[in-house]
């Protein structure tokens, strides 16, 4: 009867593309540093349709301060820049013909926590998410616990493991979140 009720892999799999998800967001929160993935979230309207900025024209960082968009096409550099103007992003591109130079200004300290804030934010979605797999798991367990597919002590157990593994998931959702707070207090 000791039959697996729930997936286990299914469930670690589940999680971890929620701290994969929240990586990705907090890659597009701006740090003072310049790099490429601050534009990700950047899309331009551009031949009818909304798409991303590197799909338009390619981003690299020749400075530590300052990032640079090639755009392939000269009909879209408007476009693109203003997508960048209005991202919310706090970015003032100056355009050189298809050539888009973007200087990060320095980040002040409101700015600062306003970012922390928005960690703050994505790390709490990404608890909610990692949570709602926990629940789906111990859901499935109650059921073969009912259905008689498994007995008391084995949901006991499976319960554990699925515990277990929710707070090891959060755990790097805050230490991550540690680490980017850091690197956005940083003077």
């Amino acid at each position: 009867m000791s039959e697996n009720a729930i997936d286990i892999k299914d469930l670690k799999k589940r999680m971890d593309g929620a701290v994969q998800s929240f990586k990705h967001d907090l890659s597009g929160l701006r740090t003072g540093r310049a790099s490429a993935s601050v534009l990700d979230s950047v899309t331009v309207e551009a031949y009818g349709q909304s798409m991303p900025i590197n799909q338009v024209g390619t981003v690299t960082v020749p400075e530590p301060r300052m990032i640079a968009v090639q755009v392939w096409d000269k009909g879209t550099v408007g476009a693109v820049e203003r997508a960048i103007r209005e991202s919310g992003l706090g970015l003032n591109p100056i355009v050189d013909g298809t050539n888009l130079r973007i200087p990060l200004p320095e980040l002040n300290e409101e700015r600062r926590r306003e970012l922390v804030k928005i960690a703050h934010q994505y790390a709490e979605n990404a608890r909610v998410a990692i949570r709602h797999v926990r629940r789906d798991g111990m859901d499935d367990l109650k059921k073969a616990e009912k259905d008689g597919d498994i007995g008391q002590d084995e949901a006991r157990s499976q319960s554990d493991q699925v515990q277990k593994l929710t707070d090891e998931f959060i755990g790097v959702v805050d230490s991550t979140l540690s680490h980017k707070e850091e690197e956005i207090m940083q003077v």
